[in-house]
């Protein structure tokens, strides 16, 4: 057993289990034995292999990224952040969905390897990665040193595309029985890892997508298993409207209906409720079936606050009793922006400064999405839990002045105080560079993979396009 302590941290953010919140603590120590937590307070006096000084550093858990694509969303820098259409309620995901996508396994690996390295500079420690099955999936986890939730998709159907103004689907029951069939199996050999790093999440992907009795068997087989499950719900005005003109239910109330609502679920984004102005439905009942079913909601603000849509709020949500934590979705996977994000974002829906609060936000990207994935060892600092602990560096100029080390990391700071990360005990991060992958090659090799992408969308785009038509440059080149 190696014992760590970081001896006299100037600053720690600690687990008050009587209060049930994080709370500040100064001049702390914090030793982990192998990978849990043995010791968070003033005066540890056991026996220590290695002694980190904390004076002038932070403590705190690592971030819980409940919701992602990392295996994909990199390699879309430069095309998706302004991308989308009026006539689609402002989204571009559904035609961005039928002419860009990985072209190779090499690709997804860079994309992966890529947003891995944003996350742990960020302070993320846990990962739950929705995506296609490949080969070295993993591997790359391990390698990484995250904490990995790996959920392979499936669905019914796909997306169509024939026009700018409405969403068709490509149904083949047995493609998506296939899919499931193969996800389960994936899941049930990825049970028998005995690093403890790796869980499984069933994962059916957008619920217009997929058929009731598919939601249904899936949500069983996670029961089984005792896995978490997610699914996207309410991310699109088409989707809702879909749904209604279906079966006379929003997204939300036909999950209910098929009984898919409870702890355990977490529903991707959740954003357009009845309630929320976009949609404006005549029942206003979607906020509480989400909260009196216990079921979490994946909130990533990035995205959708590209095109002009915004969560109506977060903190409407928690008051209603939700479980709430935070995802990135796309990039830059950086889970302290999408705090700060979803922090002012609340307030502009709301109207109101008072409408959500640092606090709440962090609580939701540690503790919140610890209990969405149905953990309660991971996303707080103290004895017994999991050893993912992240070091602030307080001498960073974005830091000073640390009167609240928390506001100044959220606002201000971000990645660039994230000093060292320590996941189950192994160092990862180390002087603010990922210890653990290349980040600079992982990089160059995302570029490459973007090119053979870009390459390919003439012949995926339903109109024949080229990457530059369906998304031009920012400036005109001369």
């Amino acid at each position: 057993m190696t014992t760590t302590v970081i001896r006299n941290a100037a600053w720690a953010i600690v687990w008050d289990a009587a209060q049930a919140r994080h709370v500040y603590a100064r001049d702390v120590d914090l030793a982990f034995a192998d990978d849990r937590i043995v010791h968070v307070g003033p005066g540890y006096h056991g026996e220590a292999d290695a002694v980190v000084d904390g004076r002038g550093v932070m403590v705190m858990p690592g971030l819980v990224d409940i919701h992602s694509h990392p295996q994909h969303e990199p390699s879309y820098r430069g095309i998706r952040e302004e991308h989308g259409l009026r006539n689609q309620y402002m989204t571009g995901l559904y035609e961005r969905s039928q002419a860009y996508g990985p072209v190779d396994d090499a690709a997804i690996e860079a994309s992966f390897e890529a947003a891995a390295c944003e996350l742990l500079l960020s302070g993320t420690t846990t990962l739950c990665d929705i995506g296609a099955i490949f080969p070295r999936w993993r591997e790359l986890f391990l390698k990484s040193g995250l904490r990995g939730f790996l959920a392979p998709r499936f669905a019914t159907s796909r997306w169509k595309i024939e026009n700018d103004h409405s969403l068709g689907f490509d149904w083949d029951e047995a493609r998506g029985k296939a899919q499931f069939a193969e996800a389960l199996a994936y899941l049930d050999d990825l049970a028998k890892d005995d690093t403890g790093m790796l869980t499984g999440v069933v994962s059916p992907m957008q619920i217009e997508n997929c058929s009731g009795e598919l939601l249904r068997d899936s949500w069983a087989a996670a029961q089984e298993r005792g896995l978490p499950y997610t699914l996207h719900v309410a991310q699109g005005v088409l989707e809702v409207q879909e749904m209604i003109r279906r079966h006379g239910l929003t997204p939300v109330q036909w999950a209910h209906s098929l009984g898919i609502l409870a702890p355990g679920t977490v529903l991707g984004h959740a954003i357009f409720l009845d309630q929320h102005s976009w949609i404006n439905w005549w029942t206003k009942t979607d906020l509480g079936l989400l909260a009196d079913t216990g079921t979490a909601v994946a909130h990533c603000p990035t995205p959708f606050a590209r095109y002009g849509h915004i969560m109506e709020n977060f903190g409407d949500y928690v008051r209603a009793g939700v479980t709430m934590g935070i995802g990135t979705d796309c990039a830059p996977h950086n889970m302290i922006e999408e705090i700060r994000k979803a922090s002012t974002f609340a307030r502009i829906a709301g109207r109101d400064v008072e409408a959500t609060s640092v606090d709440m936000l962090f609580h939701a990207a540690t503790v919140g999405g610890a209990k969405a994935l149905m953990r309660d060892d991971i996303g707080r600092l103290a004895p017994g839990m999991k050893a993912d602990v992240v070091l602030v560096d307080l001498s960073n100029p974005w830091m000073q002045p640390a009167r609240d080390p928390l506001r100044s990391l959220v606002f201000h700071a971000a990645d660039r105080a994230v000093r060292d990360v320590y996941i189950d005990g192994r160092q990862v991060v180390g002087d603010g560079k990922v210890l653990t992958l290349d980040h600079a090659d992982a990089c160059a090799r995302l570029t490459e993979a973007q090119a053979r992408m870009m390459e390919k969308v003439p012949g995926r785009d339903y109109l024949g396009r080229t990457a530059d038509e369906i998304t031009p440059m920012s400036l005109p080149m001369t």
